[in-house]
């Protein structure tokens, strides 16, 4: 937890491998040069293969396999094996797919026939049974004259009638009959019928309806004619029986045949499906074993070779800490693969700035994320997130402050807590989901805080809890004489004198007394106190600038800052703003009920401070004048001191170090021998300071500053936080006015949807209790807690992102990713296959 307010400290690193024992030095690191080029297209060729597997299983509508395993990198002798393996396993279920395939083509060319020949054996039946009808076509003028003509007479006189059958598509066959009128101008007769049964489509697999046709045309012209319009609107052809006993024989065989093809798919699908299953059972951990590999691969060509080609060398950022995990992986992966010479690492200096490695827990990560996302923090810099663990789901709960919504929510998260383990919550393809789950311990905190928040508002679904009485009391009232029984029944509101004796018992214990949930005026109490607590929490809140100014003061021991920018802001902020804390907290201390008539403004007071003059109002204190303008100039006195203190000091160090020979901030007056600066120098690189030697230092400093542009950042510095103070803490009520939408948006609720089934006091009342319960909890869920409970979140991070870490937190670091196989999917994802 201690490595939470700070990132870790970091240092660069080189990395010696031996060519022999570096897959294996890699692949027990958790952390563009082509030399395994090679091995990274095996990995892909291995993955394509994977992938025809995925999706033959899926085909086959088989379980995927549903484990939690990890397997470990595969040594480089055994993913040869592996290849081979997922080759012979690739080409068998090619073959044994095509020639499932082909069957399944046969069987429905086979079944298509079968249906053809059934029903163009009707048409031949309904024509013998019908007489001939009238002469339709010129081109036969004869079939009028003998209707017993049939076709062995036509052949006797030279005629040539030919007849094409097959089947098409439902949606065709209209335009396919224009289509063979138009072009064959009455030379052909075409049947059709369509069938009962739905057929697969062999281009979509789909089943569709299919029509069943038969053309009868003259002359061998014709029918090429009828062949090209068939091919063009894709007809399936088949062989016209010229006799009945051919047909029968032809039909005979079909059947034959059909049985023996749907005994031969039916062997074939049981054996594909045991390969298919036998495969399954390893093709996780497959997966697992080519990713991993490809991994450590791909890093490995960003390693550059030695001049002797046998050792790669790379550098690389690390925890100081981990140096020593870091050795005993490499030796490890020497000692595994049987090298002769170890693998080392060894500690280099660097110039240049580290990235940032903040290390988190699956509670802390959360959190750093919400800091994350404002910007990942520069190298050593303050880290806000500790802070934010509690200050955000405060903030959020002073804006969402009721006890019942408080509940559901911080059950909710307890629950996604108690099942963080659950494969199937964590591994959802459901993008809301995944967000809520990851959060689910900012909720657990936002839910508990506003709990606690609830009950010092005393508000449970906008009712209040009488749990410990309340501290009026309305017999003394009575007692005392001031209200009689005709000024109840005279008057709608009566006012309660806390100055009377036996009225005002004391404080409630925990929170707001309940009997204001039936005060009158209410909502202008509760107005008061929530925007002054909003006031005074923004304050406090803004003080996060002490940690900026701390962290640069004190760990990067720039004392300068000390004076220059830490106590002038300071000052600033707690001379006015602080100020304003202390008189809303003295005047809540100092006057009593009695008093408060004649309290003075704290408002108005505050304007004349800034006016410097006395509106002749009582004063809060003895000396209050002499107090606000001696804290009024110290704050006036700290903008210069703000605006122009570190450019000119930095100018005097500047040309001072010309002439006095600065070094590392503080005067060298009398250099000291060679020797001494080299421990200096080398001190400094241990240190990460990233001087080189004095004099590189010098010249580096003499490049960077610049006083115009120090002045000018310095400038911009200043407005913005001189302005800034003013308008943030204008922008902590958002507390008070979202934490008041809430509370009424809560009481409407009630009002128009609960309180209207609680009215009804018949036999038939808790009937329709139900339904109106069922219809509160859906509103109270959608629109209080999710809704209301998403805008006060976007109203707390906002408060975090722009008052508070604005003050302190620069974030432009750059974020530390180490190779690891975590980073690694676990799983395949059945929608990519």
């Amino acid at each position: 937890m201690g490595s939470l307010f700070r990132s870790e400290d970091m240092c660069l690193a080189q990395l010696f491998l031996q060519a022999g024992s570096a897959y294996d030095c890699i692949s027990d690191v958790n952390c563009f040069q082509r030399k395994f080029v090679n091995e990274i297209k095996r990995c892909e060729e291995m993955e394509r293969i994977l992938g025809f597997l995925l999706r033959e299983i899926k085909k086959a509508d088989l379980p995927l396999p549903d484990r939690d395993v990890n397997p470990v990198a595969p040594l480089p002798k055994h993913i040869m094996a592996t290849m081979e393996q997922l080759q012979r396993l690739e080409a068998e279920l090619s073959e044994v797919t095509r020639n499932k395939e082909k069957l399944q083509k046969n069987l429905r060319e086979l079944t298509e026939y079968t249906h053809m020949l059934h029903v163009t054996k009707n048409f031949a039946q309904r024509g013998s049974e019908q007489d001939p009808p009238q002469a339709q076509y010129e081109e036969f003028p004869f079939l009028e004259r003998d209707a017993a003509l049939d076709y062995t007479g036509m052949q006797r006189m030279g005629a040539k009638l030919g007849f094409i059958s097959g089947l098409i598509q439902r949606p065709k066959i209209e335009a396919f009959e224009r289509m063979m009128w138009r072009v064959c101008k009455g030379y052909t007769i075409l049947s059709y019928s369509e069938i009962d049964e739905y057929l697969e489509d062999p281009d979509t697999g789909e089943p569709t309806k299919s029509v069943v046709f038969l053309i009868s045309y003259w002359g061998e012209l014709i029918g090429q004619k009828v062949k090209k319009i068939c091919d063009c609107y894709h007809c399936h052809l088949y062989p016209y029986p010229s006799s009945r006993e051919e047909r029968t024989d032809v039909v005979e065989g079909l059947g034959t045949r059909i049985q023996d093809l749907n005994t031969v798919l039916l062997r074939t699908d049981d054996y594909l499906r045991q390969v298919l299953k036998k495969a399954s059972e390893s093709v996780y951990t497959w997966y697992i074993e080519v990713k991993k590999m490809k991994a450590i691969y791909y890093v490995l060509n960003l390693c550059s070779l030695d001049v002797t080609n046998k050792c790669l060398i790379s550098e690389v950022w690390c925890p100081v800490g981990d140096l020593g995990a870091v050795r005993q992986a490499l030796e490890e992966g020497s000692r595994k693969s049987g090298a002769t010479l170890p693998s080392f690492v060894n500690r280099i200096p660097s110039n240049d700035t580290p990235p940032t490695l903040i290390k988190t827990n699956k509670f802390t990560s959360g959190f750093q994320n919400i800091v994350d996302a404002y910007g990942v923090g520069t190298y050593r810099e303050v880290n806000p997130a500790p802070f934010t663990i509690i200050t955000f789901p405060f903030l959020f709960a002073v804006m969402f402050g009721d006890l019942g919504h408080g509940l559901i929510m911080a059950v909710f998260a307890f629950w996604m807590v108690l099942y963080e383990n659950n494969r199937k919550l964590k591994n959802t393809r459901n993008e809301i989901w995944n967000t809520f789950f990851e959060g689910r311990y900012i909720i657990l905190l936002m839910g508990l805080f506003s709990i606690y928040t609830g009950l010092i508002y005393n508000d449970c679904f906008s009712k209040s809890l009488n749990l410990f009485g309340s501290g009026w009391s309305v017999k003394a009232m009575f007692d005392a004489g001031v209200w009689k029984g005709s000024d109840i029944a005279a008057n709608r509101f009566l006012i309660l004198d806390p100055n009377i004796t036996g009225v005002f018992k004391g404080p409630y214990p925990l929170g707001i007394d309940p009997i204001w949930n039936l005060a009158n005026n209410r909502l202008t109490f509760l107005n008061s106190y929530k925007m002054k607590m909003s006031v005074i929490l923004g304050i406090v809140h803004m003080n996060g600038v002490v940690l900026g100014d701390l962290n640069v003061c004190c760990h990067f021991r720039k004392k300068s800052n000390l004076y220059l920018v830490f106590l002038p802001e300071l000052l600033f902020m707690w001379c006015l703003f602080g100020y304003l804390v202390f008189m809303v907290v003295y005047k809540w201390l100092a006057f009593s009920a009695a008093e408060s008539k004649t309290a003075p403004s704290i408002l108005i007071h505050f304007i004349n401070m800034f006016l410097m003059q006395s509106s002749g109002n009582q004063l809060l204190y003895p000396g209050q004048i002499g107090v606000q303008g001696f804290l009024l100039v110290i704050a006036l006195l700290s903008v210069p001191v703000l605006l122009l203190g570190k450019p000119l000091y930095l100018y005097w160090l500047h040309n001072g170090s010309q002439r006095l020979g600065m070094y590392r901030g503080y005067e060298r007056v009398r250099r000291g021998s060679e020797e001494e600066l080299s421990l200096m120098h080398a001190q400094d690189m241990e240190e990460g300071s990233g001087h080189s030697d004095p004099s590189t230092s010098r010249e580096h400093q003499k490049e960077q500053i610049n006083f115009g542009d120090e002045f000018l950042h310095q400038g911009i510095h200043t407005i913005e936080y001189c302005l800034g103070c003013v308008s943030n803490t204008a922008s902590y009520l958002r507390l008070w006015a979202l934490s008041l939408a809430h509370a009424q948006l809560s009481e409407v609720l009630w009002r128009m949807v609960m309180h209207l089934g609680l009215r009804v006091d018949t036999s038939l009342g808790v009937l329709f209790l139900v339904p109106v319960f069922g219809l509160f909890a859906v509103l109270t869920v959608s629109i209080l807690l999710v809704m209301e409970g998403l805008s006060a979140f976007l109203h707390a991070l906002r408060l975090h992102w722009v008052e508070f870490q604005n003050k302190f937190y620069s974030g432009n670091g750059i974020k530390f990713s180490p190779f690891s196989f975590a980073l690694l999917a676990s799983s395949f994802d059945h929608d990519d296959i």
